[in-house]
């Protein structure tokens, strides 16, 4: 019998060629997993996360490409992972825009962008990988502690407001789910070290947000990754419904 508490299975996780995601995938590897790196415009850190993978893990990997902006794309990503792999058991729902703008700059266009990549495109996702998930099957969404943190920038009302949704998407989708098996959780990190945070900020800005931390600093990608681990975990059947805030403190 395996060690590896993911031997077998199969974990499909989205913008995962850098950052969280990547540092999702290497730890689902890590713990025996077969996964899909998925990117939408470099290829090349995709290969690069798929090597690592493969040098450093028991897991399988491979690269696939599919803009998660997108619902046809993110439909035909998980259709690509069964033909390869020929199952979903994991689905993790990485991929997401942050594009803060306070609300005298928002329109229409950043509102739909951030509502049907961070929304929308993960809820159709769910929906067609629940054609193939099985029971023991997991759902596993990825939120913000902004949703709970009270100082929450004004300039982050539409990615919020999309994180928000998420959240409630958890609680209705495990009573559906649930009835056949499958959990469905959120893993809601603090501000960490990824591009999709710093970009933008000055030093200053980001020693702030360490400053809010009891441990004077902000996160690292793979301090995320091993709470969405232990919720891919058979052991994890008796979580369902739940946003487990992962932020060091920083909101509680």
């Amino acid at each position: 019998m395996s060690s590896l508490p993911l031997q077998g299975k199969v974990a499909l996780v989205t913008g995962s060629s850098r950052a969280i995601g990547a540092a999702v995938v290497k730890r689902l590897a890590a713990d025996g997993a077969s996964v899909v790196v998925n990117y939408v415009s470099n290829p090349d850190a995709a290969n690069a996360v798929v090597d690592d993978i493969h040098s450093s893990t028991p897991g399988k990997a491979i690269a696939l490409k599919g803009d998660m902006s997108s619902v046809p794309e993110a439909e035909n990503l998980v259709e690509e992972t069964i033909k390869h792999y020929g199952k979903i058991d994991i689905l993790v729902l990485n991929a997401g825009i942050m594009n803060p703008k306070l609300l005298k700059d928002i329109d229409e266009k950043s509102y739909d962008d951030h509502f049907n990549m961070n929304v929308k495109v993960p809820l159709f996702m769910v929906k067609r990988a629940t054609k193939y998930l099985q029971p023991g099957g997991r759902v596993i969404f990825i939120s913000t502690s902004l949703t709970k943190f009270s100082g929450v920038p004004p300039s982050y009302v539409l990615y919020n407001a999309t994180k928000g949704a998420v959240e409630q998407l958890v609680r209705v989708l495990a009573k559906d789910l649930g009835s056949n098996g499958i959990t469905v959780n959120a893993v809601a990190p603090g501000p960490t070290n990824t591009e999709l945070f710093t970009t933008g900020k000055s030093e200053q800005l980001i020693q702030f947000f360490s400053s809010l931390h009891p441990m004077k600093r902000i996160a690292e990608p793979n301090e995320i990754s091993p709470v969405v681990a232990m919720l891919a975990r058979d052991e994890s059947v008796w979580v369902n419904g739940q946003t487990i805030f992962v932020n060091g403190g920083y909101a509680v």
